[in-house]
């Protein structure tokens, strides 16, 4: 994959459908950050946070892995079995495999995706 010519690349993907079984456990949230650095090609600095988070509707895990060119945060919703997930790096990613990936942990039905091209009105230095 081509290095970037901006600051970065940053993903956006909501997610409809998901299982709730996958993504109201713990240990395929955990798996799905393990395996969507290795696939992306991306470093992990530590281990991937996932925490139950919120109340009512808006209650499910929260996961934040970072990486060492920027991070990977995303939250589950566990009352209507969706998810929104980001992905932001300086290093070139293939927004295909990040969608792949969702699909293949939580088997999400529908998908809105978004690729931003990060780059502030400065010098560019990567």
């Amino acid at each position: 994959m081509q290095p970037l010519r901006t600051w970065g690349k940053h993903m956006i993907l909501d997610a409809a459908g998901c299982s709730p079984k996958m993504i109201g456990s713990h240990t395929v949230v955990t798996s799905f950050a393990k395996t969507l650095v290795k696939r992306i090609e991306m470093v992990p600095f530590g281990e991937p946070q996932v925490v139950m988070f919120g109340s009512g509707n808006k209650k499910g895990y929260t996961l934040v892995q970072l990486i060492e060119t920027s991070n990977i945060c995303a939250h589950f919703v566990e009352e209507n079995n969706s998810m929104y997930l980001d992905v932001f790096s300086c290093k070139n990613f293939d927004p295909a495999v990040v969608k792949e990936t969702v699909y293949e942990f939580f088997d999400a039905q529908k998908f809105n995706i978004k690729v931003l091209v990060r780059q502030a009105p400065v010098e560019r230095l990567c």
